[in-house]
């Protein structure tokens, strides 16, 4: 028989203590026990709710009362698309499948709601033949001719 070496034991995949077990008190106790160097670091507001500390720039912004808003179509332009829709015997369905738009997006243009979009804008006046931008809103589109 070959000589074997019965004191030598191969452990393989012994694994190491996990990030949580060598930050815990017992571990961190021992490691102080046999003399080990320890490097510990205090995070700034670990565990804490500071996340919504009060500086000089909130207070400044809670004083301003100013509220800013985004500029709606006006009630008139509403009312013109409502009148060359219905003049043309169109519903909004009808006229927002013609422009490649939804239902909604008319609604919110007739009712005042809309933030205005010169492309949809565009179609619209298109579509039913009435300026809605520029002095003359409400009247009705001239051709524009093609000059060489």
């Amino acid at each position: 028989m070959a000589e074997s070496d019965w004191d030598t034991v191969t452990v393989l995949r012994k694994k190491g203590p996990t990030a949580a077990q060598s930050k815990s008190k017992q571990a961190v106790a021992a490691a102080q026990r046999r003399g080990e160097e320890l490097d510990t670091t205090k995070k700034w507001a670990a565990g804490q709710n500071k996340q919504h500390v009060i500086t000089k720039n909130t207070a400044k912004l809670d004083r301003e009362t100013e509220e800013l808003q985004h500029q709606r179509v006006s009630l008139e332009v509403g009312k013109v698309i409502q009148q060359g829709r219905q003049n043309q015997g169109m519903t909004q369905k009808d006229l927002a499948t013609k422009i490649n738009e939804k239902p909604q997006i008319i609604g919110d243009y007739e009712s005042g709601k809309a933030i205005p979009n010169n492309q949809v804008m565009g179609k619209i006046e298109r579509a039913i033949g009435l300026k809605l931008r520029g002095k003359d809103i409400g009247k009705p589109m001239e051709a524009v001719t093609k000059k060489k």
